[in-house]
């Protein structure tokens, strides 16, 4: 058999590969005169991973060389090591690696379940080994379009966890209110102060992080009519409680901002919670005015606001919309 290097394997090598039955733990070949050929015979002393601390002795640190290792669980079947030290020569690097395919399938593929490429005595230790088990067990990485799909089907399945009303719903703090999500301290706090709140324009944002379904605080405070779009974060979703004073008149709304931008779990998520969020609010006082929805904070201003609420914008906001007039051109004579 001659591989695509040129290199073919030795016939008392083929014969030796035949004739073990168990006894020896690893076959040591090498490359002499356009040939791999048999080294040396390591016997079984312990079980695979134990006796994998002999090849520290068995191989040296500058010459590549393949190894055949025994495995424990089917007495047939075999790792290939190739062992190819970053201190070897050039030419034996590029000689090793395009062989090792040939080797194995001239031995029998089928003898050969898994492969190993080592370039350090250390890539050979137990610990390494384990690592590399480890990986090669590990689920394999998904294109693009099949994590989409598996984002949709994880953000579905926690979308179903937060509308059920089964015996999982969490109780939260604010008001005996059922919602299966916890809520820290200080954003309770936040919503529950909004019930009290008599003068001023007062803003509460609130996120959710996915991976421990937990509502967070990211901003309370004071902020004018005009400034709530920019307040909100442009390119995740987010809810917002938002309560001003208009016309001596007090307003509390609800906010549920969702870019188009944002990710599909994300999104699915927030739109299936912004029903037990907004009833949470409404259980601790918090009178809300209208619950508003929007995908592009730039849209949330004074005027967007009253004009869903019904209200007439204040004069000075309506005096800085009104349109340029041209100046007439001169008279012709």
């Amino acid at each position: 058999m001659s591989a695509t290097s040129g290199i073919t394997i030795h016939d008392g090598l083929r014969l030796a590969f035949v004739a073990q039955h168990g006894e020896n733990r690893f076959l040591k070949l090498a490359i002499r005169n356009e040939s791999i050929v048999l080294e040396s015979i390591t016997p079984v002393k312990g079980d695979f991973s134990a006796d994998l601390e002999m090849l520290q002795d068995v191989l040296e640190d500058d010459i590549p060389a393949y190894v055949l290792a025994k495995l424990d669980d089917t007495p047939s079947q075999w790792l290939a090591i190739t062992y190819v030290p970053d201190a070897a020569k050039v030419r034996d690097k590029m000689l090793y690696a395009s062989t090792r395919a040939a080797l194995t399938k001239a031995l029998g593929s089928a003898a050969f379940p898994d492969a190993l490429f080592a370039t350090h005595k250390s890539d050979l230790t137990p610990t390494a080994y384990a690592a590399h088990r480890r990986h090669q067990t590990a689920p394999k990485p998904l294109s693009a379009r099949e994590q989409e799909m598996a984002d949709v089907q994880a953000a579905e399945r926690a979308a179903a966890r937060i509308s059920s009303d089964g015996s999982s719903t969490r109780r939260t703090h604010l008001g005996g209110s059922r919602v299966e999500m916890d809520w820290s301290e200080n954003l309770e706090n936040a919503v529950t102060a909004l019930a009290s709140l008599d003068e001023g324009n007062r803003l509460v944002v609130l996120s959710i992080d996915p991976a421990t379904e937990t509502l967070l605080l990211l901003s309370d405070g004071e902020c004018a009519p005009n400034d709530v779009g920019a307040s909100l974060p442009p390119s995740d979703p987010s809810y917002a409680f938002f309560s001003w004073s208009h016309r001596e008149q007090r307003y509390t709304v609800f906010i549920y901002c969702c870019p188009s931008t944002s990710a599909i779990k994300h999104r699915m998520i927030f739109s299936s919670s912004a029903l037990t969020v907004l009833t949470a609010a409404k259980n601790v006082g918090v009178v809300i005015a209208k619950r508003i929805e929007t995908s592009d904070t730039q849209d949330v201003n004074e005027a967007f606001l009253c004009a869903e609420l019904g209200l007439t914008v204040s004069s000075t906001e309506t005096e800085e919309k009104k349109p340029f007039a041209k100046p007439r051109g001169p008279v012709r004579k």
